[in-house]
């Protein structure tokens, strides 16, 4: 079994490494940069091209690269080992070597648009509140959706399935971004049952990102956590339920039946947990989905999480905050994708030794 997760964990670090640099390669591809204003918000050229200097973007790309990646010190290290190189004289003339410390020793750089803050602080300060809000959806995509495609598959074709099946095909044929007003709408405006927008949770959090259970964090967030993770439901219930009658009709439940094993227990201990396998299964593409919807349910909501910062950075072409978040996020999805294997491979023994 640690053969198995090793082995997955190794093959995660080139998916990092080329990560970084996609995303590092595309956001100086783009025209512009961060410090490129139009209009009357432009700034002078010898301002700019002092800030440009400031985060080393008059550096050519190979050496920027190098830079964010093992830090401005072991940049400064090879171009005095070998001045031959391309732009080394750029960095030998710098006297500000302090902008990163690279990513592989989780330096994640100077943030370029919000003066005097890193890109660590910012994500330390908002990534918690993301965390909250994606692991709650998830927690309740789950403890929603299994009962219920249970439930429907238990009892197939009658006024329970067709009602669950309504309930998941219109879940996931409404988006977030529609779910989320009509919430508010309904249950804050019209009703003044919840709180229309922001997060209930305050610093400090246990463990560095569980809340204190507290009302005003509860009510705060069921709209959110509602908009988030009701497609989430629904997409889990209707795979519980395909996958329960397919295995409910193998020859191995049949025979469990035919020798008098109670029905709870044959559904719970045989016939649940097989079906469960392709409900792990999606569990990372899922995990990606409620990733990027948080964005928007971040936005509507009005909650301060990674999202209002990621799409912020994106308007500001802010280099280092686009990748820190992105690298952030993707570390979570990698790290979703090694649970679900680890899962797969408990439920289905056969898969360690594929």
């Amino acid at each position: 079994m640690w053969r198995f997760v090793l082995r997955r964990i190794i093959w995660s670090i080139p998916v990092i490494l080329l990560l970084i640099f996609t995303v590092f390669a595309l956001m100086r591809a783009l025209p512009g940069g961060p410090f490129d204003f139009a209009g009357d918000k432009s700034l002078p050229k010898a301002v700019s091209d002092n800030l440009k200097r400031r985060y080393h973007l008059d550096w050519p790309l190979h050496l920027q690269f190098s830079s964010y990646l093992m830090g401005d010190d072991v940049t400064h290290a090879i171009c005095r080992a070998l001045p031959v190189v391309p732009g080394c004289d750029l960095v030998l003339a710098s006297s500000n070597l302090d902008v990163s410390k690279g990513v592989i020793r989780g330096d994640l750089g100077m943030a370029m648009r919000q003066r005097g803050r890193t890109v660590n602080d910012i994500i330390s300060e908002s990534f918690p509140i993301s965390l909250q809000l994606g692991i709650m959806a998830i927690l309740f995509g789950l403890l929603l959706g299994i009962p219920l495609g249970t439930l429907a598959a238990l009892r197939q074709n009658t006024a329970v399935d067709y009602l669950a099946s309504f309930f998941a095909v219109l879940g996931l044929s409404i988006p977030s971004l529609v779910l989320g007003p009509l919430l508010i709408w309904i249950f804050a405006l019209k009703l003044g049952w919840l709180p229309v927008s922001t997060w209930g949770a305050k610093p400090p959090f246990l463990l560095g990102f569980i809340p204190i259970p507290t009302a005003d964090f509860v009510l705060h967030a069921i709209l959110p956590v509602t908009a988030l993770g009701v497609a989430l439901t629904a997409s889990i219930a209707r795979l519980t339920r395909a996958s329960l009658l397919q295995v409910i009709g193998e020859d191995y439940i049949r025979t469990a039946r035919a020798k008098g094993l109670p029905g709870r227990i044959l559904v719970v201990r045989h016939a649940l947990r097989n079906s469960l396998i392709p409900v792990v299964t999606i569990l990372g593409p899922l995990t990606a989905g409620v990733v990027t919807g948080s964005f928007i349910t971040e936005f509507i909501f009005g909650i301060p999480g990674m999202g209002k910062h990621f799409i912020t950075s994106i308007s500001n072409r802010d280099y280092s905050l686009i990748s820190g978040a992105t690298l952030v996020y993707a570390l979570i999805l990698v790290l979703a994708n090694l649970t679900v294997d680890i899962l797969y491979a408990w439920l289905d023994p056969r898969i360690r030794y594929d």
